[in-house]
């Protein structure tokens, strides 16, 4: 079994950063609701689809030591580790923005991905060839079908429903605000816990 993993918004929770950075550079009320999409459709909503897209750059570069991971990521991670299972990070996530000043994206990642002991070998244990940022999304692609990856989970539903997504992989969606209720062939779940639980992952049997 080998896993693959998104990294943006799967791994990590931008809600609460990107809510704070909206409402610090004035461009949201403060009481709109703390979610990333809530944040993005209020801004398209008033026709700045450049303020969102510059934002975006701004908060996977600079702030992005402010994210957090989703709860029971870590978990799922550290009881593959102790039963053996082989799991990479593979995204598509450009080097710098967009749009907006050329933050480094790549390394404001791998800090992150320090900072929480994913390189640790106390903790998480990946190695840096366990990690892939694709440029494109066809090299995110290609790179689940070059590790054999048995399964990939990943919260875009348009991502896992592509027509070159590597065929035999079983594609989990991960939709932690229940967005995607039908209209898709794949597995859904809205929790870590949940993900654990499909690949039977329980804490009794470490």
């Amino acid at each position: 079994m080998i896993i693959g993993v998104d990294f943006d918004n799967t791994i990590v929770c931008y809600d609460l950063v990107f809510h704070q950075v909206a409402v610090e550079q004035g461009l949201i009320p403060s009481h709109l609701s703390a979610h990333k999409g809530a944040v993005r459709d209020y801004l398209r909503q008033l026709d700045k689809e450049d303020s969102w897209t510059e934002m975006q750059g701004y908060v996977y570069g600079v702030r992005m030591q402010d994210a957090s991971p989703f709860p029971g990521v870590l978990q799922f991670f550290s009881h593959c580790r102790q039963q053996g299972i082989s799991v990479y990070i593979i995204s598509h996530k450009t080097r710098y923005p967009y749009a907006g000043p050329q933050y480094d994206l790549h390394s404001a990642a791998q800090q992150w991905l320090n900072k929480y002991g994913f390189y640790d070998h106390r903790q998480l244990g990946l190695s840096p060839e366990q990690v892939y940022f694709e440029e494109t999304k066809q090299g995110k692609i290609a790179r689940i079908a070059g590790l054999g990856c048995s399964h990939f989970i990943d919260d875009l539903p348009e991502f896992l429903a592509e027509p070159d997504f590597p065929a035999g992989v079983e594609r989990i969606l991960f939709d932690p605000n229940n967005k995607y209720p039908s209209g898709h062939n794949f597995k859904c779940r809205s929790s870590w816990a949940e993900i654990e639980e499909l690949f039977n992952l329980c804490p009794d049997k470490i």
